[in-house]
């Protein structure tokens, strides 16, 4: 498949999926993700949600080209639980997401090709219930311009289909937006003509 690089493989809803072997119960979550930060808070509400659960393993990639990823055994035997989780998530190529199992010991243990087994399977379950959506791959922009020139520029980011990240409106306004790559040049070119619109590139853009 040819790598297309104004567009990436995610997820837009959450999903939940279970697995079970020997007792033992693995509930895997789905979740999109943009950032490391929203990804912690993620793990912090699953972990509250289920506050009994022996382990926490998680996998996440994230950025259009996938390059941020971690993984996490949480406690069980090295490379059964967060690398498996990875690998689902990798061999449906999708990146900004993450798959968080849950595991609730059953009193037997499965040892290393169970769990391998287990937490693979209830990963490849959850991302099966979450339809893969192909994205656009957005740059970050700064915007600041006078409040009597906004209805030109939300037309134009509009016509563009960029997405407003974050907005400031006074007199003078401040617009954060993100810019479909494959529509860039064309999108930055019409800002640039409404007169007193300034534009700036924020350097976490991915």
């Amino acid at each position: 498949m040819i790598h297309d690089p104004n567009y990436y493989q995610s997820i837009e809803s959450p999903s939940v999926a279970e697995f079970t072997d020997r007792g033992s119960r693995f509930v895997a979550l789905a979740f999109p993700v943009l950032s490391i930060d929203s990804f912690k808070q993620i793990l912090n509400d699953v972990k509250k949600e289920h506050p009994k659960a022996s382990h926490h393993c998680f996998a996440y990639r994230i950025g259009a080209e996938g390059m941020t990823f971690r993984v996490t055994d949480a406690g069980e035997p090295s490379g059964t639980a967060g690398r498996p989780i990875l690998g689902q998530i990798d061999s449906k190529g999708l990146t900004n997401l993450c798959v968080i199992v849950v595991r609730y010991f059953g009193g037997t243990l499965l040892g290393v090709p169970g769990l391998i087994n287990a937490y693979k399977s209830a990963a490849s379950m959850a991302l099966q219930l979450t339809p893969a959506i192909r994205k656009a791959v957005e740059v970050s922009y700064e915007l600041q311009f006078d409040y009597t020139v906004v209805n030109d520029v939300i037309k134009t980011i509009k016509r563009f289909n960029c997405n407003i990240t974050k907005q400031e409106m006074q007199l003078f306004c401040i617009y954060e937006i993100g810019i479909p790559k494959i529509n860039e040049m064309d999108c930055l070119r019409l800002l640039s003509d409404i007169k007193g619109c300034s534009l700036k590139k924020k350097s976490d853009s991915a």
